[in-house]
């Protein structure tokens, strides 16, 4: 029994095939909860798939329908080895997007897990199944080279509608909060930075959507008899947007930005590289806050997008000037600015430029996922980063908090833990495209990881969680 045997035993699991054969499974389950039919394979995924896995490995759980009504179903299992002892809670979600079938490879189907050469396809084989299936299969092969016993208790939570915004997860951390209580929150999801480097994640940026809309009047009016004579809604929107954001990316509106990033942010991201790799796209250095490096844009920063814009009808335009022009706008956002402060803001600054015609519609997208970061000089950190360090002869990238977002605001603040991301996967993994694939050298180190990780948290003290720091 020792750690480099549970290791080894970890990677079995891919080498040997269990992994590849639990995989299939998974991934035949069509759970693509943004397909209104998806309801059956959902609660098939937790009942059928999961709660009887989890039995097996000493786990009692329950399937919770979702509070709101509006989406999938969660599973909450629980190992209990000791009422006294510490307790992790790890989270996953067993939905996917749609499948896209017609776009995938000759050969390729999302609901069939594949390999050719280094890459295993196949929807939901990195988000999310195949990182939680390696976290947990990890943790098994840990428990059984330790006696049967980890020492510690574990909570697994479940939910089948991240693809949709996380319905009801909010609610179900409330409700259940004395199932779910632990003292860490220890998860994988998302991409690593770059694919050689392990990455800790330890929070999201949130987002927001609002429409910007300018309507002048009912129906388009020929641009011949009438143009320079009636005010164009699309040049008078292109305008507004203008004066919020510059031409190189910039956010000219202040109010939406840090005023500056912490210093104990800017020296963990000092650490980091953002790499899209040859799956990635190019990345535009002249775009964004002028001073910042790529990884304080993208993690240390809030930005100011334009998911689309529409005037008239671009797909069949005709000789008239457009009644209307709206464009769908975000931002993604840091803890340093409070999200409520943004469309105020917006609203003052547009009347004060004198585009008082421009209407600000907040919008309800379904992730209303708040921004949450942790310390990244903080003990839990610190402790998985240095079992990484001695797993893989690898110091991890430590990010304060992703660029994108998970609903961890429900554990790091509902439920009061220190989260801990560590990704399987890497950014070129296509994973919400036809063609979604796994690294197997990823997923190699990634169950390695996992398995140095959980044997480590039972062979010493953990960092007080800030309940008990607080009592």
């Amino acid at each position: 029994m020792s750690r480099d045997a549970a290791v080894a035993a970890a990677r079995a699991l891919l080498d040997d095939g269990p992994f590849l054969d639990t995989m299939a499974r998974r991934v035949a389950i069509r759970t693509a909860s943004q397909d209104p039919g998806s309801g059956p394979a959902l609660h098939s995924y937790l009942a059928d798939e999961m709660l009887p896995d989890l039995e097996r490995q000493g786990f009692t759980g329950e399937i919770f329908p979702n509070p709101t009504g509006a989406g999938g179903p969660f599973l909450i299992a629980r190992r209990i080895e000791d009422p006294a002892l510490p307790t992790l809670l790890t989270y996953g979600h067993g939905d996917t997007v749609l499948g896209l079938d017609g776009g995938w490879s000759e050969g390729l189907s999302p609901w069939v897990l594949t390999r050719r050469g280094d890459r295993l396809y196949g929807r939901g084989v990195v988000d999310n199944k195949g990182q939680h299936t390696a976290n947990l299969m990890a943790m098994e092969a840990v428990r059984r080279l330790r006696g049967g016993r980890l020492g510690y208790n574990v909570s697994v939570l479940l939910e089948t509608s991240e693809e949709v915004g996380s319905p009801g997860i909010e609610e179900i951390c409330r409700e259940q909060r004395a199932l779910l209580a632990a003292d860490v929150l220890i998860a994988s999801d998302g991409p690593r930075l770059v694919p050689e480097v392990p990455t800790l994640t330890l929070g999201t940026r949130g987002a927001v959507n609002f429409d910007l809309r300018v309507r002048y009047r009912e129906g388009g009016h020929h641009s011949g008899n009438w143009g320079g004579l009636l005010a164009n809604p699309g040049i008078r929107l292109a305008h507004a947007i203008a004066t919020l954001v510059g031409p190189e990316g910039q956010v000219l509106l202040r109010d939406l930005v840090p005023e500056r990033i912490p210093d104990n942010v800017r020296r963990a991201l000092a650490g980091c590289r953002v790499d899209g790799g040859a799956d990635g796209p190019e990345i535009n250095d002249w775009w964004g806050e002028p001073g910042l490096s790529a990884a304080e844009k993208v993690f240390g920063w809030n930005t100011f997008e334009v998911l689309a814009f529409r005037t008239g009808n671009p797909d069949a335009p005709v000789n008239a000037v457009p009644p209307e022009a709206v464009a769908r706008c975000q931002i993604r956002y840091t803890v340093d600015r409070e999200v409520e402060s943004f469309l105020p803001a917006i609203r003052r600054h547009l009347d004060a430029a004198g585009f008082r015609d421009v209407a600000v519609e907040p919008v309800k997208s379904g992730a209303e996922w708040r921004a949450t970061r942790m310390d990244p000089d903080g003990a839990w950190p610190r402790l998985v980063a240095d079992s990484i360090l001695r797993t893989t002869g690898r110091a991890p990238m430590i990010v304060p908090n992703a660029g994108g977002s998970l609903p961890n605001d429900s554990f790091a603040v509902t439920l009061g833990l220190p989260t801990v991301y560590i990704p399987h996967s890497y950014s070129g993994c296509q994973q919400h495209a036809p063609d979604e694939h796994a690294l197997i050298p990823l997923v190699r180190e990634g169950l390695e990881i996992a398995a140095g990780v959980f044997w480590d948290l039972g062979e010493q003290p953990w960092p007080l969680s800030r309940q008990a720091a607080a009592a």
